[in-house]
């Protein structure tokens, strides 16, 4: 026996549009939604995945999500969890403490992430090894409350993640904004650093942290080994374009709408007629979704 599937339905949507306005996690609209508890199935050939447990009458979920199949395997995910980290993953974080040797780096993950100083390139790019005087000079590079972005070099035994900045493409981010969502709603791609039409560069961070910044500031800053520290004033057009990309982003993340390059020039192309005060209101915020949607059936 299998509990009766759950359908959800979107405020402000007709019948025939909700059709085409589906989950927006590229998967299908019937989604089977579990809560501790809850009895998922009594076929004895699944095997027990991450979420679940098992009693003599069946198998039962530890948590409340998704239930997922992959084969015989069966497991919840939930809708909202910490970022759980893979090697190779692009992340965008924040410096929280100054150790010997290491930064701490907080990074939407269960455990404070680790970037150590030999993971980092030295001002100027220089390759040496790292000496007593570079340990005294940490604050110099990193200091409290920095933003960095970094790829997860390694995954701890105990989950946390080990980080390095040493490609130029890495390292402090100088101005910009930060914006913070469920690390479900970014799809992995090849790449993520991207740069839209609309002269705004676009970091999406695996883990959930999406830092939106002029283009021009982002090409200025790559020759100082990381260490950007571009402060030059911010032009009104440059602050107005990082404004909309960022409700841009807002408005997809609310509506459950995946985060990828092409999602996010559709939406800034369906805000454009709004003013810009207006895209944080919940209506518009449905339509941009819907309509980037839309787009990408057509696409």
């Amino acid at each position: 026996m299998v509990m009766p599937v759950i359908q959800l339905e979107l405020a402000g949507v007709d019948a025939q549009e909700r059709d085409k306005f589906d989950g927006g996690h590229e998967m299908g609209s019937n989604q089977q939604l579990v809560s501790p508890g809850d009895l998922i199935t009594t076929d004895v050939g699944f095997m027990r995945g991450h979420g679940t447990y098992t009693k003599e009458d069946g198998l039962y979920a530890s948590l409340a999500g998704v239930v997922q199949r992959v084969n015989k395997l069966i497991s919840v995910t939930p809708l909202k969890t910490k970022y759980q980290g893979e090697i190779g993953d692009v992340v965008v974080g924040r410096i929280t403490e100054v150790q010997q040797k290491r930064w701490k780096v907080n990074t939407n993950s269960r455990l404070d992430s680790v970037l150590l100083l030999s993971s980092v390139n030295l001002p100027g790019g220089e390759l040496r090894r790292r000496s007593a005087e570079d340990e005294l000079s940490m604050r110099k590079y990193l200091q409290e409350g920095d933003l960095i972005s970094a790829e997860v070099q390694n995954v701890y035994h105990d989950g946390s993640l080990s980080l390095h900045t040493r490609s130029l493409k890495y390292g402090k981010l100088s101005q910009g904004t930060l914006i913070k969502v469920s690390p479900s709603l970014i799809k992995r791609r090849k790449t993520h650093f991207h740069k839209l039409p609309c002269g705004v560069s676009v970091i999406l961070g695996n883990n959930g942290f999406v830092w939106v910044s002029p283009t021009e500031h982002e090409e200025e800053g790559g020759g100082s080994g990381g260490f950007s520290q571009n402060l030059s004033q911010v032009p009104t057009t440059d602050r107005t374009g990082i404004a909309r990309v960022r409700n841009c982003i807002l408005a997809l993340a609310q509506n459950g709408v995946m985060l990828w390059d092409t999602t996010l020039a559709n939406a800034y192309d369906a805000c454009l007629k709004y003013p810009l005060t207006d895209l944080l209101k919940s209506d518009v915020m449905r339509e941009i979704a819907f309509v980037t949607r839309q787009n990408l059936e057509h696409q």
